[in-house]
């Protein structure tokens, strides 16, 4: 049904009078309070009103998701903006399933249908959930409602075959679509659709990037006919995160010299590869390149560039960047102190700590991998249990395998051998082989060969083609110059080996 509105002449008892005060509200509190006397006057009524309260409390950065359903719910023929605002909450809430819930339901009713602004969230909500059975439905909706060539829909419907692992569906949509269509047509294409396959490449490359197929990311990413900065970044991005830091610094300078300016994502992508590398002269052009364009150095960059410094040798340069923050959380401090610990600078991480309780930021887990290893590098039994005791009983923290293992490394550097190894039998997650070789090398450093040939067998058992097992047994006992046991585990272990 098409109802006609006439615009009408705002007044003082108009909703449209109360838009500003809808929009300007800074709490939840402060737009019940509007919605309130919305409902008292009878103004809630009016569509454009009643829309103006959804969107504000179901999409505003103090949203309240469930508030929102409530509004939504008490409408009586909601209008498809409204259809759409609700969706796309719970598309972006941890309940993404809500919105394929409400989606159903809209499709149900007769009076609205959903139109381009609705299927890319109700994509998002399949992608978010790993629902793709439900995705291919909805699929072919889009193809019923003959919005299978908007390049807004079909790139969100790209997106969700790459966020579900179905990667051939993806790129069956992508080819038909980018490039089939766009070098079979001789048209020049308008630059909305140009932006639109740049999206549609970028979400293809980043599905592959997901999946861990560099290569055919790469061949994509070579063969984009126009790249937007969002492309460089995902290819940066995807290659760090993954242990390319090698071609992530290449894929940086490719991208410099083909003149495309990086941007805080950039930065923030590729200094975690700078670091490894430790690369120090790039990570100081990253961060003079940061300060010159005024490119905020927030938390996230910030403790970037501090990790950068601490990793690459310039623990001062760390410290600088630290002070200069204009606001500090638990990212940053986890930085610096974890920094400190590298350095072997325990006392200086500890008191940054005890700096940071007075600040009144609450440590993470990150804070106590820090903490525990200046411990470690130090020599501090006693405070490492104690900062571990107080992680778990007090901050109420779930120990990772990380600090399981740098508890392993303190306490066997100590020659705690025993007291180390069963923290190892009674953690309550699986030890890798990681936590095991830790407690081999402190059986090595005090000399425990029995404890040491007792570890390293497990470990032969867990990575029987990893030499370090062996090599660290046949060590320990060359130290003592036991020829004999040297040759016993040296001769069998190269025909495990190959």
């Amino acid at each position: 049904m098409n109802i006609a509105i006439s615009k009408p002449t705002a007044s003082p008892s108009h909703p449209s009078s109360l838009f500003p005060q809808i929009t300007s509200c800074k709490t939840m509190k402060d737009l019940k309070q509007v919605h309130a006397k919305m409902i008292k006057t009878g103004q809630i009524r009016d569509p454009l009103a009643a829309a103006e309260i959804l969107k504000v409390c179901a999409l505003s950065h103090h949203r309240d998701i469930e508030y929102a359903r409530m509004v939504f719910d008490k409408m009586e023929e909601p209008n498809c903006f409204s259809w759409n605002t609700i969706i796309r909450a719970f598309s972006e809430s941890e309940e993404p399933v809500e919105a394929l819930f409400v989606f159903y339901q809209m499709v149900c009713v007769d009076y609205v249908e959903p139109n381009r602004f609705t299927f890319p969230s109700v994509f998002k909500a399949c992608g978010h959930a790993g629902r793709v059975e439900e995705g291919k439905q909805v699929h072919g909706l889009v193809v019923k409602f003959g919005m299978d060539g908007d390049e807004f829909v079909v790139s969100n419907l790209v997106r969700m075959y790459a966020m579900c692992g179905v990667i051939k569906e993806a790129y069956k949509l992508f080819y038909r679509y980018v490039l089939v269509c766009d070098y079979t047509n001789k048209v020049m294409r308008d630059k909305r659709r140009q932006e639109g396959n740049v999206v549609l490449w970028n979400v293809m490359i980043d599905g592959y990037v997901k999946l861990r197929e560099f290569n055919a990311a790469r061949e994509l990413f070579d063969k984009m006919p126009q790249r937007s900065v969002v492309s460089w970044n995902g290819m940066i991005a995807g290659y760090a995160q993954h242990g390319h830091f090698k071609e992530a610094l290449e894929i940086f300078g490719e991208m410099q010299r083909a003149d495309m300016c990086p941007n805080y994502v950039t930065l923030v992508s590729v200094l975690p590869a700078i670091s490894r590398l430790g690369a120090l002269e790039l990570g100081k052009w990253v961060h003079l390149y940061a300060d010159k364009n005024e490119i905020e150095i927030d938390d996230v960059l910030g403790s970037a560039l501090i990790d950068m410094y601490s990793k690459c040798g310039s623990i001062e340069k760390a410290l600088q960047v630290f002070e200069k923050l204009p606001q500090k959380n638990a990212i940053t401090w986890s930085a610096i102190i974890g920094g400190l610990a590298i350095h072997g600078r325990a006392k200086d991480a500890l008191d940054h700590f005890s700096m940071m309780k007075l600040a009144g930021v609450t440590p993470s887990d990150v804070t106590y991998i820090g903490l525990l290893n200046a411990c470690s590098h130090a020599g501090l039994v006693d405070e490492g249990r104690l900062f571990f005791n107080h992680m778990v009983k007090v901050v109420g923290l779930e120990p990772r395998i990380e600090h399981y293992g740098c508890m392993v490394d303190l306490l066997g550097r100590a020659g705690l051998l025993e007291e180390a190894e069963e923290i190892i039998l009674n953690m309550p997650v699986k030890p890798d082989d990681v936590i095991w070789k830790a407690l081999l090398g402190a059986c090595k450093m005090h000399g425990n060969i029995e404890m040491g040939k007792r570890i390293a067998d497990h470990l032969m058992e867990l990575a029987p083609h990893d030499s370090g097992a062996y090599v660290a047994l046949s060590n320990m006992h060359a130290s003592l110059g036991n020829w004999e046991a040297v040759a016993e585990i040296v001769l069998p272990s190269c025909w495990k080996l190959y």
